[in-house]
């Protein structure tokens, strides 16, 4: 924090992929796999950060619970990773679920750790939390077509359950309430979830900053989001976060209701040596 402002982030890690400038996925760095990942978060310098796509105890990731190596990197005080679903990334096979791990399950720095390999979301804070809350999305019966990175042509991908994490924080000017969201790439799915987002988090303090890769451009979140209850929530930071070589559409963003129009400070979505996504990064007054 820097004259009572609350620098917040958001960033869709891919796992901690490596890109090259080109935007083509590129060599795995030998030594340590989540070296890249805890450079990139650190490099952000913020006291909260939403990350998406996270890996834990994936083999692609060198088996690292990601969330915990991006809690370190920025010296969070505490946080909570949620699982989106239970799975192996099997060559040829894509997602393998894990039946015995059907629901979401969440972690932090105190608690039994995690046993079973998984994908989610994390919420991280430098700032003291007085409550926790997490949610999971259902995924949509169907998928689509995507571009992914490393292939030149799109990709049927079927959609996954998603996951949401609230924290209420202790800022530099009274509680306020932090959300971590990844939505569904699925158009009318996305708007569906952050509806249900939003009535969840209803009765939690404002502000609210709700952070995360919505999978919606332009000004589709916010309207979303005025339309389901009370209006007033403002996008913070309007910047092109994908993909991330060439940034055309803002997919990542970072909305606050409860907040004057002149809150937001610095805005900006700077390159990382990891993801097809760029992170957001804004500084706010809370």
């Amino acid at each position: 924090m820097s004259d009572l402002r609350v620098r917040c982030a958001t960033f869709n890690v891919l796992h901690g992929r490596l890109i090259q400038p080109d935007g083509r996925p590129a060599p795995a760095r030998v030594g340590d796999a989540s070296a890249p990942l805890a450079e990139a978060v650190a490099s952000l310098d913020a006291d909260v950060v939403a990350l998406q796509e996270v890996d834990c105890l994936q083999e692609r990731s060198g088996c690292a619970d990601q969330a915990a190596v991006a809690a370190d990197a920025m010296d969070a005080r505490d946080w909570r990773y949620g699982t989106a679903l239970h799975c192996r990334l099997v060559p040829g096979r894509g997602w393998v679920r894990d039946p015995a791990e059907p629901g979401m399950r969440v972690h932090g720095p105190q608690g039994r750790r995690p046993q079973v390999p998984s994908h989610g979301v994390a919420l991280l804070s430098r700032l003291p939390v007085r409550e926790w809350r997490a949610l999971r999305l259902p995924s949509a019966p169907f998928g689509m077509p995507l571009r992914v990175a490393g292939r030149t042509t799109p990709a049927l991908v079927r959609d996954q359950p998603r996951a949401a994490l609230a924290a209420v924080l202790e800022g530099p000017h009274g509680l306020f309430t932090a959300v971590a969201v990844h939505l569904s790439f699925v158009p009318g799915w996305n708007i569906g979830q952050l509806r249900t987002v939003r009535r969840w988090i209803a009765d939690l303090p404002q502000p609210q900053v709700l952070m995360g890769d919505f999978n919606l451009i332009g000004a589709l979140p916010r309207i979303t989001l005025d339309a389901t209850g009370r209006r007033g929530w403002r996008g913070q930071g309007r910047r092109a976060t994908f993909p991330s070589h060439r940034p055309l559409v803002q997919l990542d963003h970072i909305l606050a209701t409860g907040l004057g129009a002149d809150a937001v400070d610095t805005a900006r979505a700077p390159r990382a040596a990891i993801s097809d996504h760029r992170p957001l990064v804004v500084e706010l007054s809370l």
